[in-house]
């Protein structure tokens, strides 16, 4: 048995596999179900714009704007948000920094803009004396039960910076309060020296320093075993723990889960139409070969369907137009194939060479095409609004994947197909045409 009957059996198995899986994976309380975008669940997006002609570094504030937002989300017990953040107008010069919050499921949408517009909340707070007790009764304990409000809250916050330690060299955060805040601070410094002094950011505990000495002057610094990233990350949210720049909702809309499903069943009927026709057209055409395309087609697309659920990939709309756009991508490198193998086998080569040397002369073409079609998709992922991104990520992905089944799998299984003698009858079933 030679090596191209092993590496077939190989594929074989594989497909068996990658099918399970996508089955598999599709039960209830699955670890890789498919993410739908809000085009096909339903839910609520809102696209807010950001003004950061006031800050220094505008992506480490969309940045954390982006984090601030997921706690909040969080908070709500929306399941499974999308928050990104994207930068429009990089070709015009009209330069635009937007958020882009999904919520599926979330239909009110005034009810989403006035919980997406709170503010989030940065607090200073005791631990609770009982805290150990309450933690032994409940593990689950909130925020409010385990720390004591102090009243000193962000608002008095002048401003977070990076320092060093002058002995140490060890990376701290520095704190700097407005007039009244030290005051506040000052006293409950004063009276809790030895307590822990909680900064709690959206009713996330940051960090739990414990108070050493009275602090009047309105500084305090935080230290521990902090690594730079994670000084810069604490400073960071809590210098914009109020929203680091100020945002303005740019648009909203509620796609309903009638009409989210009725897009989802067209797009994968769409796909298996698409699927079964490009099948028949390949095998009538093309007999023996056509059927390998056809199989190394099923494995494309069980490894392309892995992939959205592994990476993972929110599948919308216009994702599923990029994924069934791919098929017709990667049965175009098998037409090359098979017309440069048409023309050896006019030159009286036999089947075997005619079938070798159909892979090397449409190897460049394939790889120049996918090439180009893969800067296409970079380039409309980089520069894109997030349905753009969607179609890019998903039609990069299978134009990527269709040169592997193309040039790898059905390669293989026609090279085992190999085993049995010239014969008029064989150069007719990997012939091509109606005749």
């Amino acid at each position: 048995m030679n090596k191209s009957i092993w590496l077939s059996l190989l594929f074989v198995v594989a497909i068996a596999l990658l099918a399970f899986f996508v089955v598999k994976s599709e039960r209830e309380g699955s670890r890789f179900p498919f993410q739908f975008g809000l085009d096909l669940v339903g839910g609520t997006e809102l696209v807010y714009t950001a003004d950061t002609s006031g800050v220094d570094d505008p992506q480490d504030a969309m940045e954390s704007l982006k984090e601030v937002m997921e706690r909040r989300v969080n908070i709500f017990g929306v399941s499974e948000p999308m928050i990104q953040t994207e930068r429009a107008g990089l070709i015009t010069g009209n330069q635009e920094d937007r958020l882009i919050i999904g919520l599926p499921g979330v239909t009110d949408l005034e009810k989403a803009i006035e919980l997406i517009g709170e503010t989030p909340i940065l607090e200073f707070r005791l631990a609770n004396p009982d805290a150990e007790a309450i933690l032994e009764e409940n593990p689950d304990a909130s925020v409010d039960e385990l720390f004591i409000s102090t009243g000193l809250t962000g608002r008095y916050l002048s401003r977070a910076r990076v320092e060093f330690d002058h002995n140490t060299g060890s990376p701290l955060v520095a704190l700097e309060f407005d007039s009244e805040g030290a005051d506040l601070f000052a006293e409950i410094t004063r009276e809790n020296k030895g307590e822990i002094l909680a900064i709690i950011l959206d009713s996330t505990v940051i960090s739990a320093p414990v108070i050493i000495d009275e602090i009047s002057d309105g500084n305090a610094q935080i230290t521990g075993t902090f690594s730079a990233t994670e000084v810069r990350e604490v400073v960071r949210n809590l210098n914009y723990g109020a929203l680091p720049v100020p945002i303005e909702l740019a648009t909203s809309a509620t796609v309903g889960a009638t009409l989210g499903e009725e897009v989802l069943s067209a797009g994968v009927r769409a796909g298996i139409i698409g699927l079964i026709l490009l099948s028949v057209f390949m095998i009538a055409w093309y007999r023996v070969p056509g059927l390998v395309a056809s199989i190394a087609l099923i494995f494309y697309i069980l490894v392309l369907l892995a992939l959205f659920k592994l990476i993972p990939v929110t599948l919308t709309a216009a994702g599923i137009a990029g994924f069934i756009l791919s098929l017709g991508m990667a049965v175009d490198a098998n037409i090359l194939i098979f017309e440069r193998a048409k023309e050896e086998l006019k030159k009286g080569k036999d089947v075997k060479t005619a079938i070798e040397e159909g892979f090397a002369r449409a190897w460049p073409a394939i790889r120049d095409s996918n090439i180009s079609s893969i800067i296409t998709a970079v380039i409309l992922f980089w520069l894109g609004t997030a349905g753009v991104k969607g179609f890019a990520l998903t039609f990069g992905l299978g134009v990527g994947i269709s040169m592997l089944s193309a040039i790898v799998v059905t390669r293989t299984f026609l090279l085992s197909l190999m085993f049995s003698k010239e014969s008029p009858f064989k150069r007719k079933l990997f012939g091509n045409g109606i005749s």
